[in-house]
């Protein structure tokens, strides 16, 4: 899954969306990542993998951050080109 978008679930620190660069155990590099604070029109975040969100407008997705590290991760899902494009369009929720 290197090098491909998918969704990251971790213990404590939430739901991120971006490009996996390498995963060792529960630790995982991303690149091009968004923390998904809230989402509207998807059940969970495997719908959000596989669909992407029917309501674009009602969510709160982070700025991008040009690479960081997550420790704890419990769940990583590929996500699918209509995920990936659904996700991309959600604009950047910030103060």
């Amino acid at each position: 899954m290197n090098n491909k978008y998918v969704i990251v679930r971790a213990d404590r620190a939430g739901v991120f969306f971006g490009i996996l660069k390498e995963k060792n155990g529960q630790e995982v590099t991303m690149t091009y990542v968004r923390k998904l604070h809230y989402w509207n029109g998807a059940a969970a975040v495997e719908q959000l993998a596989l669909n992407g969100t029917s309501n674009p407008n009602d969510c709160r997705f982070t700025v991008s951050v040009p690479e960081m590290t997550i420790d704890g991760v419990i769940q990583v899902i590929p996500c699918s080109k209509q995920s990936i494009d659904s996700l991309k369009s959600v604009k950047e929720w910030k103060h």
